[in-house]
């Protein structure tokens, strides 16, 4: 037998920064696109055997408790024991590269942990998916995390998240007119920077800022406000307000630290205004490396034109096709 799991990646993320604990509340709207986070397991009369590869690094290992290869996987496999009466080959993959500030590692944490739950023959909802991979990644790895990667990884769609207080979350999957998905889905454009997201010194000083300015700092009040604002722009099919709300969001995150938003970055926003680009933004907390969103304008000639000339008007960057997800995490097997 071969299972195989799926959770797609979280972009576009308005309001990011609220859904921490150093903001104890906060509201975040989200956008789940592929490319998928996959995992596929094969079923073996091996009892026993317990092998796992991680494609993107070329790397096979058999699960530790000392985590020693990828400790996010092994973490995984601590939480959920799946039975040895049989034995297991996993193997995971994503065209998402790692640390491209899109989710990826939330959205591992929910593939994985979907289908190690199937094969525990258990019942996990998307809450339980999502509380799974959280605590994975804050308790078990002791990492900082927000909440909104491991909810858009789990429930997919176009979501807005209200969090509160911290790690609380109510989540609502916004409905959009189908006009309306067609077109984002079009216009919508991912431009990985072509090194990975790399800026924990700048994230523990605005963490250090932000915890002693207190849930109240009025950036956290612009990003809060900038979620609620995409939402209502979205669920009225108004594109060049959301691709506004894109913008002002990513200047309240420059708020926070100038450096959250990379110099390569920054190149990118002013290309993608004169190429007549609706909206932008860095994927996550921002800071060197990653990846950002764009919406393009609505002139498909003048996007593809655009897009093919990012890898030569800035060095190392290039262009991951996307596409809007409406499922979030699945799991099956044959």
């Amino acid at each position: 037998m071969r299972v195989w799991s799926v959770a797609p990646i979280r972009i576009a993320d308005c309001g990011g920064w609220t859904d921490t604990w150093f903001a104890e509340h906060g509201s975040v709207c989200c956008l789940a696109a592929s490319p998928y986070v996959e995992v596929q397991v094969e079923v073996v009369p091996e009892p026993g055997l317990l092998t796992v590869s991680a494609e993107n690094f070329g790397t096979q290992f058999v699960p530790s408790p000392d985590r020693l290869h990828h400790p996010l996987i092994e973490a995984a496999f601590e939480l959920l024991a799946i039975p040895r009466d049989l034995g297991y080959r996993f193997n995971l993959f994503s065209e998402m590269p790692p640390g491209a500030g899109a989710g990826t590692s939330a959205s591992v944490a929910v593939a994985l942990v979907a289908a190690l739950d199937f094969l525990r023959q258990g019942s996990m909802s998307r809450k339980d998916l999502a509380q799974a991979a959280f605590h994975i990644e804050t308790v078990l790895l002791k990492q900082q995390s927000g909440v909104q990667d491991q909810l858009c990884a789990a429930y997919g769609g176009v979501l807005d998240i209200a969090v509160g207080p911290y790690p609380e979350a109510q989540v609502n999957t916004l409905e959009l007119r189908e006009d309306v998905r067609w077109e984002l889905d079009h216009r919508l454009a991912l431009v990985y920077f072509g090194e990975s997201h790399d800026s924990h010194g700048i994230h523990s000083k605005v963490i250090a800022n932000l915890e002693s300015a207190g849930p109240e700092h009025p950036p956290l009040n612009k990003l809060r406000k900038q979620a609620l604002l995409a939402r209502e722009a979205l669920e009225r099919g108004d594109l060049p307000e959301y691709g506004r709300v894109l913008v002002a969001n990513n200047e309240a995150q420059a708020e926070l630290h100038p450096e959250l938003i990379g110099s390569k970055a920054r190149q990118l926003f002013e290309i993608a205004r004169a190429h007549g680009a609706a909206g932008w933004k860095v994927n996550g907390a921002g800071g060197s490396g990653g990846s950002a969103t764009l919406l393009c304008g609505p002139d498909r000639a003048l996007q593809r034109a655009f897009l093919a000339a990012i890898p030569s008007e800035i060095p190392g960057c290039r262009v991951i096709p996307i596409r809007l997800d409406r499922y979030g995490s699945r799991v099956w097997s044959r």
